[in-house]
């Protein structure tokens, strides 16, 4: 792919037209697949950047914190609330310092200042965000699986539990009313087909009909979207799923380069073929779940992060007597007009 010619096109036209970017732009960078090297054929493009803050919004009384194109999948940030990002060691931020050279779309001598001081924002703090972030991505890839390898009847249950939650006020007041009552309960399937099902008792007279049409929607709409999650589409939920299980990997490897080099390498050229395994599921069994050693690699790079965190040389948190000499430094160009 020719990157120099990706903000050529038309769709990109916003970046020179809207009073918020155009000059104020400091960087554009590629994100998501084509940063990390993990690209296919059918990834899309996503860029991420960062453009200053006007002077009204230093000395005056205007806020901007992002520009957001859905059409094109850009997210520019406004220089502050980037700052604000790195800080806290952000992985879906602190990697637009890290990137290729090439993958660098527009740098300006501002932009360039900023990575150049990138190692100010690394500290111990990438413990916590890292962490954090792998944790929600491991949890999304159990959640999902759980979702799949659960036996009928408990996924029953839980379809039953999220009915029962759902009418929890209801069946308060009218588990026994005036005009009858309403009971939900789950118990051996009358289907042969499945081993137990929801059942309702219901007993009503001259009840209402939009009262019993709301209520009756209500349980019939909890139903059918897990019933959409029931019916996947493997194909596609399995790319999904390795995809998951690639993001959680890769989180652990940008971890352990700050933590263990003070670096940070968004591409990852020396892991990309294990990357790309995980992605095309070499890693996962026949019926969806992971095989052990997957398992076996994660919890590898689970006690290397620990290692890593209680060994590294980064400071608790960054020098900030250093990081606001660069924001001022940078930001008094704006307040004069110098940009």
């Amino acid at each position: 792919m020719e990157y120099n010619k990706i903000l050529q096109q038309t769709e990109y036209g916003f970046i020179k037209t809207n009073e918020r970017l155009g000059r104020h732009v400091i960087l554009l960078g590629l994100a998501g697949s084509y940063s990390y090297g993990t690209n296919i054929g059918t990834s899309d493009i996503d860029i991420r950047g960062i453009t200053l803050n006007q002077k009204s919004d230093l000395i005056g009384l205007t806020q901007f914190e992002q520009y957001v194109d859905e059409n094109t999948d850009t997210v520019i940030y406004a220089f502050n609330k980037m700052v604000t990002l790195l800080l806290s060691c952000n992985p879906n931020t602190i990697e637009l310092l890290g990137l290729n050279p090439e993958h660098y779309l527009y740098l300006n001598d501002i932009g360039r200042l900023l990575l150049d001081h990138r190692k100010l924002f690394l500290s111990r703090r990438a413990i916590n965000s890292f962490g954090g972030y792998a944790d929600a991505q491991l949890r999304r890839l159990q959640n999902a699986l759980a979702r799949d390898t659960f036996p009928q009847s408990e996924k029953e249950r839980h379809i039953f539990n999220s009915v029962r939650n759902a009418m929890h006020d209801f069946n308060n007041h009218y588990k026994h009313f005036e005009n009858g009552s309403l009971e939900i309960f789950i118990d051996t399937a009358v289907n042969p087909e499945l081993e137990t099902e929801i059942f309702v008792n219901a007993n009503m007279t001259h009840y209402p009909l939009r009262d019993y049409s709301s209520m009756w929607n209500t349980m019939a709409n909890v139903v059918r979207d897990y019933e959409k999650i029931g019916k996947r589409n493997k194909k596609k939920d399995d790319q999904h799923l390795n995809k998951h299980a690639m993001h959680l990997i890769r989180l652990f490897m940008m971890a352990l380069d700050i933590l263990e080099k003070g670096e940070i390498n968004t591409y990852r050229e020396k892991e990309h073929d294990l990357l790309m395994d995980i992605r095309f599921g070499k890693y996962q069994k026949e019926d969806g779940t992971f095989h052990e050693s997957f398992y076996e690699m994660l919890s590898d790079f689970e006690k290397r992060l620990h290692y890593a965190a209680e060994n590294t040389d980064l400071p608790e948190e960054p020098d900030m007597t250093k990081v606001q000499e660069l924001v001022m430094t940078i930001n008094e160009r704006v307040v004069r007009d110098e940009i």
